[in-house]
């Protein structure tokens, strides 16, 4: 019969707040004092921040375990293979976005009456 207990969890006092916080944010029932606390839990906890930067950039465990044992990602490029655009690209790619506009017909007509 002791099979079909469940297994215990070990949480710490800010990771068991740090949950019923998050239920009573996503139910809507949380007041200020409780979101300040939250933010308060996120900031200080290093384990609990770096769940919630996953949660929320999307990745879940299971897709973070994939990559990292993906034969692909064993061999990481090196900083020197990415180039970067030299000066040049970059003023030519400034002047070109900043000083190119398009001119329709009605704004051709226009410059034609003007001169």
């Amino acid at each position: 019969m002791s099979y079909f207990r469940k297994k215990l969890e070990r949480r710490t006092f800010s990771q068991d707040r740090y949950y019923i916080l998050i239920k009573r944010q996503k139910e809507g029932t949380a007041t200020f004092s409780e979101l300040t606390e939250l933010d308060e839990i996120v900031n200080r906890v290093p384990d609990i921040r770096d769940l919630v930067i996953r949660e929320n950039f999307g990745e879940e465990d299971g897709e973070a375990d994939n990559q990292t044992n993906d034969p692909v990602n064993q061999n990481p490029t090196s900083a020197a293979s990415i180039q970067r655009p030299n000066v040049w690209t970059r003023i030519k790619n400034w002047l070109s976005r900043n000083f190119t506009t398009e001119i329709s017909a009605e704004d051709n007509k226009d410059l034609a009456a003007f001169f």
